[in-house]
């Protein structure tokens, strides 16, 4: 159950950006919680292995790296996603920076534990 509200609430997340940023561009909700599914995926299998990759620039840039790492996940996104477009790599830094914000201020408030 968790799970389907964790996906719900980034499909709101991922909508409300959009309709705040310029370079960022969902269709529709139901878009929406296809990108949140495919974000959650590419979570889970690709991004383990691009930090395994960069640790060693990870950790020289003291965790900054993962910041790349997350607009690169974003980029693999858009591109998967037929109706979801960003515009450029730094759109999609601010997007996966504003959806970190959101998801952590929303899971905070609701008092759900992992």
């Amino acid at each position: 159950m968790f799970l389907i509200i964790r996906l719900l609430v980034t499909a709101i997340l991922v909508t409300l950006i959009s309709n705040f940023m310029g370079g960022v561009a969902v269709d529709s909700f139901s878009t929406s919680i296809v990108v949140a599914i495919v974000l959650g995926l590419l979570n889970l299998f690709v991004k383990p292995i691009l930090v395994l990759f960069t640790l060693p620039v990870t950790i020289l840039t003291f965790g900054l790296f993962l910041l790349v790492i997350n607009a690169l996940i974003i980029m693999l996104c858009n591109s998967l996603v037929d109706g979801f477009s960003v515009a450029n790599f730094w759109y999609a830094l601010l997007f996966s920076i504003l959806l970190s914000i959101g998801q952590t201020l929303v899971f905070s408030f609701s008092g759900e534990r992992k």
